[in-house]
């Protein structure tokens, strides 16, 4: 791969980090829910937007799927079932911050938790998260760091090819010119020999 085409390569290739890390960021607030009350739905998803996953802090939890963070799935379906019982979103909000009180203990998200063993989460919800579950919707040096580590990727693999090119000896010889009449006695002679 010769100098040009390396160049040409990283540049395609820092184009293409920088607009799949753009769109990942706009397509990723999407989430789904079981809800089927467009209101209980905007709701929904303005609770999602201010709460933070409880894996990925960076991320708000619309942006979590289960494979990412099954507690954040479970807290999902928690808001929904908040939502049912006529919460709007800003008593979710401040509820998930500051508690909801003994009073959701016969919720079955809750139910699951305490079967589980995850008495963290139960406690969390009913006395508050705190202000760290609030989330924060600037991800740009998680974007930043991506791109850079990108970046140096396609520098090392540059180089690797700089230094591997180098390494391997060339087999032709531009210095070495034969006429076409001397490469074919060359060949005649060689099939003469064999």
């Amino acid at each position: 791969m010769s100098q040009v085409n390396c160049l040409n390569f990283l540049r395609l290739a820092l184009v293409l980090s920088i607009f799949a890390l753009t769109t990942t960021s706009i397509f990723s607030q999407t989430t789904t829910t079981n809800l089927k009350d467009p209101t209980h739905i905007q709701i929904f998803l303005d609770v999602t937007q201010k709460i933070r996953c409880i894996c990925l802090p960076s991320l708000p939890i619309q942006a979590c799927s289960f494979n990412m963070c099954s507690a954040s799935a479970y807290l999902k379906n928690f808001i929904e079932n908040q939502i049912k019982a006529g919460m709007n979103s800003d008593e979710i909000v401040y509820k998930m911050e500051h508690g909801f009180g003994d009073s959701i203990l016969k919720d079955s998200v809750v139910l699951h938790f305490q079967e589980t063993g995850n008495q963290g989460m139960i406690d969390s919800l009913v006395y508050g998260f705190g202000d760290k579950i609030l989330a924060k919707p600037d991800s740009t040096w998680i974007n930043l760091t991506l791109i850079f580590l990108g970046v140096l990727g396609l520098t090392g693999i540059t180089f690797y090819f700089k230094i591997f090119k180098k390494k391997v000896p060339s087999k032709i010889d531009p210095t070495n010119t034969h006429t076409t009449e001397e490469i074919q006695k060359k060949i005649k002679d060689w099939e003469n020999s064999v």
